[in-house]
């Protein structure tokens, strides 16, 4: 797979957005094309999160703390104290992004992304990978670290979800960012419809959004976004 996850000299930081940074070579990934880092996924949820403005109801998990639950070394005691601030029972979506790197010592390392939805009301993760079940054993990993860590863990289920394939080797991560953006926009939707209405999932969104040129398209999208912020910030000095 194509990748840009490195940092080069003089790689300096040319975004701050909430608690996300940009450096000047994620430019050049997200001209690419190449596969998308850590650094870009944690900065589209947190633009996300303050888009769809849903209080406590949605949260996005950076990657880092999504990778570092499902690699703890330590004992589930301490695993708690990492998990309780995120609150994981008073939500209704948590969404998590799953990445094949088997080396917990390596920095940014694997070469798959894929997403774990979590509907808590529902009982329920939906694994949804743009590449088959790739990241299956992975996404499952994750969903066991988490489980203890809800109300009535037991009554809780993992399925794989419909998604999207990908026509190329490094789009993974827009597929990621693609599918967040359709399951937060229709738990936004769903909350603002009559009682009557059909808001059982979010599958038949992903189905009638999202094609491969729709999550091309989010590449040129989250450019342009970082541009304008990076002017912005300019114009501010």
């Amino acid at each position: 797979m194509a990748s840009g996850r490195g940092r080069g000299e003089d790689d300096d930081r040319i975004v701050s957005y909430g608690d996300a940074t940009l450096v000047r070579s994620d430019l050049a990934i997200l001209r690419g094309p190449y596969y998308l880092n850590d650094r870009l996924i944690h900065f589209f949820f947190t633009h996300l999160e303050l888009e769809c403005d849903e209080g406590e109801d949605i949260l996005l998990v950076p990657p880092s703390l999504a990778f570092l639950i499902a690699h703890f070394p330590g004992p589930s005691s301490s695993l708690a104290d990492v998990v309780a601030p995120l609150a994981l029972s008073r939500r209704k979506l948590v969404l998590f992004p799953v990445n094949d790197n088997p080396d917990v010592t390596l920095a940014e390392g694997g070469s798959h992304w894929s997403l774990l939805v979590c509907h808590v009301p529902f009982r329920l993760f939906v694994h949804h990978d743009s590449s088959g079940r790739l990241n299956s054993p992975h996404a499952r990993h994750l969903f066991h670290s988490l489980n203890p860590f809800f109300i009535s863990p037991q009554d809780f289920r993992y399925i794989e979800g419909p998604t999207p394939t990908q026509t190329n080797g490094y789009d993974c991560g827009l597929y990621v960012m693609a599918i967040a953006r359709c399951v937060c926009q229709w738990y936004y939707q769903g909350k603002n419809k009559a009682p009557d209405d059909d808001k059982e999932n979010w599958f038949a969104v992903l189905s009638d959004q999202l094609n491969a040129n729709k999550v091309h398209e989010l590449r040129g999208e989250l450019l342009s976004l970082v541009l304008s912020l990076m002017t912005e910030t300019e114009s501010k000095k």
